[in-house]
Formats: C-alpha cells, sequence, structure tokens
C-alpha cells in the first residue's frame, strides 16, 4: 500500500485510510460507458495518486484519453457515525459512485471534494467503488495550467495529468462533526480570527473548545457556543507590546512561527469531535510602493516552481520530496515560491508553513476566453481560495498570468472585465492578502505591478530599471511580447514594482547537445554561475523592484532554465547560488 501523509494538514483526525495504492483502470476514449453497470475492460492496473501519463503510475500512456475508468474495492469500513469519502484532486470532471450509487460529481481538476458515502454502505459485502473522469485533452476552456494539448510537450508546455492525481482517503465521523476550520491573522489586534463550521446532524447545545499553544506554552482556551451550525470568534494572544517580545509570536520565512491548535466540538458535555490545526499571527500589505510583512517593508526573493517532477508529473514523489522541495528554495537563498499554473498539493503548504517560505498562489489558466471558462474559472479559483486561505505561508493571490485566457485585453471590454471581476472576488474573498490581477504586463486592477522581462543581458536590464528612470517612463514603453505594462484607464498609482519573471537561463550539464529550451543558454558551470550572479546583483540592486522571482526552480521537461536539475540535484554548488540570490560575497 502506498502511503502519503494525512492530506489535510489543518484539519487533522487521528482515524482515516490512505486509499493510495492498486486500482483497476479502462481507457474509454470514445466514451461510450456511463455507469458502473456497464460492461467494462479493466484492461490496467494503476498505482493511485499517480496519473496514468505518469511512469510512477505503472502504465505512462501519455497519448490522448478523453475519458478513464476507476475501480476499487474496499474492505473493513468502520460502520456507525458517518464515513466519509475524500479525493484531494482529479483532473477535471469526476462522477462517483459506491456499489451503484451516485455519490458525488465535482468538475475542477486542482481542488477537493468529499463524498458521504455512509447512505451508500453494504453491510455484509465487499464495497465498489468506482470512479467516471472525463479530462477532454483538447478542451483548452477549462483550467489546465501547463498541461499541453499537443500530443508531444512543446515550448513551455508539459505533459497531460488525467484523473486522480492526489490522495484518495476515508475518515470515520460522528453523527455531527466539525466540518470546516478557518484561521485569520488579526495583526493590528494581535488576535487570531477562528471560524468552525459543522455538518450533520443538527443538534441544539453545541459548543465549541478552542486551545493555541506556542510551544509549551498555553496561549488561549475558550469556549463558545454555537447559535447555528457555525460561529465566528477573535481570540485575543498576549501582547508582550515590544517588538523584540513581540517578534517571538510571529511568523515569517525567518521565524516561521507557528501556534499548535486543537478544537473540540461538544453537545452540552458530550465530546462529538476533536481535530487538530496550527495557525500562525502575520501580517502582508501594501504601503505606498513597498510590501510589507509584519508592518515591516519586506523584499522579495521568489523563484518560480511549476512543482512537476520527471516520473510523478504534478504528484509529488512522496511527502519528503515537497519537504525538500521547500528545504532546495530555502539553501539556494530565497524566502519565497511563485508557484506557477498550479495549486500546490497541501502537503507542500504545510512544509512551507512549518519551514518558513512565502508562497503566491497562482490559478492554473484555460486559455480559450468564453462565459463558461470564466464560470470554471471563477468556480475552481473559489475552492482553492477556500481550500488555502488559512495557511500563513500564502501572502498573494494570482488569477491570471501574461493575458492567458484573456488575449484580447487591450481590444475587449469583456476580456478587461473578467480580470477586473476576478481581482475584486479575490479580495471579497481574501481581504487580508494582496492580489495581482494578471501578471507579467497589461496590467488593470491590481495591488502589485509585475513585470516579466527575460532580458538575458544585466547591463541592458539595469539600463531599463534604473532609478533615475521615473515610471510613468517606463509603463509608457513596450516590453518583451510586445505588450504593454499597464492598460488605458490603469496608470501606475504607486503599487511595488515586482520583477516576477526574469533569467530563464537554460544550462544542461548532464547532455549539452541534447534539443532544450530557454530565454537565454549557457555551456559551462562557470558561465551559468556568471551570468545568475550578474542578472540577481542588477535585480537585488534595483531600487524601483520591491522582488523579484527568477525563473526557474528545476528543470521541467524540455525546459531546462532550471537552478537545480529536474531531480533536484544543483547545477553549481548551492552556496554559490544563494550568495548570489542574496547578492552576498561567495
Amino acid at each position: 500500500m502506498l502511503q502519503f501523509e494525512y492530506p489535510r494538514p489543518q484539519l487533522v483526525r487521528d482515524g482515516w485510510t490512505s486509499l493510495n495504492g492498486e486500482w483497476d483502470l479502462a481507457f474509454d476514449d470514445a466514451r461510450q460507458h456511463r455507469g458502473p453497470q456497464d460492461a467494462i475492460d479493466w484492461t490496467h492496473r494503476v498505482l493511485v495518486p499517480f496519473a496514468p501519463e505518469a511512469a510512477a503510475s505503472g502504465i505512462g500512456d501519455q497519448g490522448f484519453h478523453p475519458c478513464v475508468w476507476y475501480r476499487r474495492t474496499l474492505d473493513g469500513i468502520a460502520t456507525g457515525g458517518h464515513t466519509l469519502l475524500h479525493f484531494g484532486a482529479v483532473d477535471y470532471a469526476a462522477r462517483v459512485w459506491l456499489n451503484g450509487h451516485l455519490v458525488v460529481q465535482h468538475e475542477g481538476g486542482h481542488t477537493p471534494f468529499t463524498a458521504d458515502i455512509t447512505d451508500a454502505l453494504l453491510s455484509d459485502a465487499p464495497q465498489v467503488l468506482v470512479v467516471r473522469v472525463e479530462d477532454d485533452p483538447a478542451d483548452l476552456a477549462k483550467p489546465r495550467g501547463k498541461q499541453d494539448w499537443q500530443l508531444q510537450p512543446h515550448s513551455i508546455w508539459y505533459p497531460r495529468t488525467t484523473g486522480i492525481w492526489q490522495t484518495v482517503w476515508l475518515e470515520t465521523v460522528g453523527e455531527t462533526y466539525i466540518d470546516r476550520l478557518r484561521w485569520t491573522p488579526i495583526f493590528d489586534g494581535f488576535e487570531i480570527g477562528c471560524e468552525v463550521a459543522v455538518a450533520g446532524a443538527q443538534r441544539t447545545g453545541l459548543s465549541v473548545e478552542v486551545r493555541l499553544w506556542h510551544g509549551d506554552k498555553l496561549l488561549a482556551d475558550d469556549r463558545y457556543s454555537l447559535m447555528g451550525q457555525d460561529t465566528m470568534r477573535k481570540i485575543a494572544l498576549p501582547d508582550p507590546g515590544i517588538d523584540d517580545s513581540r517578534n517571538a509570536l510571529l511568523w515569517s520565512p525567518e521565524h516561521p512561527t507557528l501556534f499548535d491548535a486543537e478544537v473540540v466540538l461538544r453537545c452540552g458535555e458530550t465530546v462529538l469531535d476533536t481535530v487538530r490545526s496550527y495557525t500562525a499571527l502575520r501580517s502582508v500589505s501594501i504601503t505606498r510602493d513597498r510590501l510589507m510583512l509584519n508592518g515591516r517593508p519586506y523584499q522579495l526573493r521568489l523563484v518560480l516552481d511549476q512543482g512537476y517532477w520527471p516520473d510523478t508529473l504534478m504528484t509529488a514523489p512522496s511527502d519528503q520530496a515537497l519537504r525538500r522541495d521547500v528545504e532546495l528554495a530555502k539553501a539556494m537563498g530565497f524566502n519565497g515560491v511563485r508557484k506557477h499554473q498550479k495549486i500546490e498539493d497541501p502537503r507542500y503548504l504545510y512544509w512551507a508553513d512549518r519551514l518558513g517560505l512565502l508562497v503566491w498562489e497562482e490559478m492554473p489558466s484555460a486559455y480559450a476566453f468564453s462565459p463558461r471558462a470564466m464560470t470554471r474559472l471563477v468556480s475552481e479559483w473559489t475552492e482553492a481560495i477556500e481550500r488555502d486561505y488559512s495557511h500563513p505561508c500564502v501572502i498573494v493571490w494570482v488569477p491570471f498570468n501574461e493575458s492567458w485566457g484573456v488575449p484580447n485585453l487591450t481590444a475587449m471590454q469583456a476580456h478587461r472585465n473578467a480580470v477586473e471581476a476576478l481581482y475584486h472576488l479575490t479580495r471579497m474573498l481574501d481581504a487580508t492578502r494582496p492580489v495581482i490581477g494578471n501578471d507579467g504586463w497589461e496590467a488593470s486592477a491590481t495591488d502589485i505591478l509585475g513585470i516579466h522581462d527575460y532580458d538575458g543581458d544585466p547591463h541592458k536590464l539595469r539600463a531599463r530599471y534604473e532609478a533615475e528612470h521615473q515610471s510613468n517612463t517606463l509603463f509608457d514603453r513596450r516590453r518583451p511580447g510586445g505588450r504593454i505594462l499597464t492598460l488605458d484607464g490603469f496608470p501606475h498609482r504607486g503599487q511595488p514594482i515586482v520583477l516576477t519573471e526574469f533569467g530563464g537561463v537554460a544550462y544542461d550539464p548532464r547532455a549539452p547537445e541534447h534539443h532544450t529550451w530557454g530565454y537565454s543558454r549557457t555551456n559551462t558551470a562557470e558561465a551559468f554561475h556568471a551570468l545568475y550572479r550578474d542578472l540577481l546583483r542588477v535585480v537585488n540592486e534595483t531600487a524601483m523592484f520591491s522582488g523579484f522571482c527568477y525563473t526557474q526552480f528545476a528543470d521541467t521537461f524540455q525546459e531546462t532554465n532550471g537552478l537545480l536539475n529536474a531531480d533536484r540535484s544543483p547545477k553549481i554548488p548551492l552556496e554559490q547560488i544563494s550568495a548570489a540570490t542574496r547578492n552576498v560575497p561567495y
């Protein structure tokens, strides 16, 4: 049995069962089967949670398969209470049956969903679980991120991910249980906002106990009554008042202080449910032209991270692989990552929270504009924000990248409306974090101006952004790709400017003759180090920038512009990379 760690790190129960492992699989390219009652020819065995395109799945078929079926027999499911079936992510549209009963449907390839399967369980027989997944490889009107629509990966797009690609798991809960838990840091009041929602049988006399610890020190032990099925409260933390003492309680990449939490649901004095969680106290805001972390200007040193592995694609090989990626980003001198075109596994965010790494979360793009595409985008983006709202590492939301999916922003009002709508929707769903409406160029509604510039000449880069240039002059010019930086009617209003993509230097020390792709190229380790050092010196010393994001963390298929090889081995010593990233002598 393939065992991953607990998949939902901010609402943890002791009793759960992973369903990762071997499942039956059938390709249904003609989409001829409609339900589990059909005579499906189960031709393959697949190792879940790896997609059938991934070599680690045991199949490794990267052809076009618009419909796939999964089957698994479940034994030994505990009775009593409610049995919940969870899917971390299934790409793209899933229908799930248990013992012939349709228990849930979900659309969206990057967000979780749950079915209460209690009523579909059999009392005296094995349980048969069947999943049908539609994922049309040619559909450009669905959020798909970097998944290629051509048979072979080309340019900056990668192999497809079809079907189940995150953990599937079961847990048993009581008749009434904690369904949702949300934490909001309130920096100015030195408080933690706590929202608890319950599900299942409605009862009167419900209350929740919330306890917070900083290490061994108990910070709060509160009990709140539920007036309905949920409650919202603020927990006041002991405020030492003096910055040095305050800082010991604040979360940052340099000091990732977390508060352990326990939430207990009671009916009268009877315990109905107990979950473990964690939270943190930190703020992220914009003051004039600077991003502020915990009320102080903070210079961002980010690296663009695609979140792919050679043999497992978008699924990490293990929980340790996710932790290692966080550790490597920090070891290379970065204080954050821009997760590019992917809603990353919650276990990555857990390690970023625990080890101290900032995360910019970006919605995977659809590429063909239509009302249906925008409806899909809004639905999945809303679910992503809900899933990741409580992670302190997440500091910026990015609904659009480089006008993908809205390619006619300068000419079509509907495209502009889409970006502005997603910006304001995101700000409504989460008022605590900045939002970049469209990263890279053609900015309109945005809290940060992100610029993508892959000029490989450090001297030209410095001249373009040197301090004596007024920003309004800069925004009148056209940047690479022939795109203006801000749309008419949305002049630069003093927001922070971040170079959110640059570099992209290709260097493949293992096969220099192999056909690879990058924005510029070097042929030796010495040349690679020298160019990286010179580029990073420019962006670190450019006063206009509140930070930067280098492309990229690791080689990803045909893109060999990573600081690391695809297997995460460094191309040059990590100490050299770190010194250049931080612009200090090596």
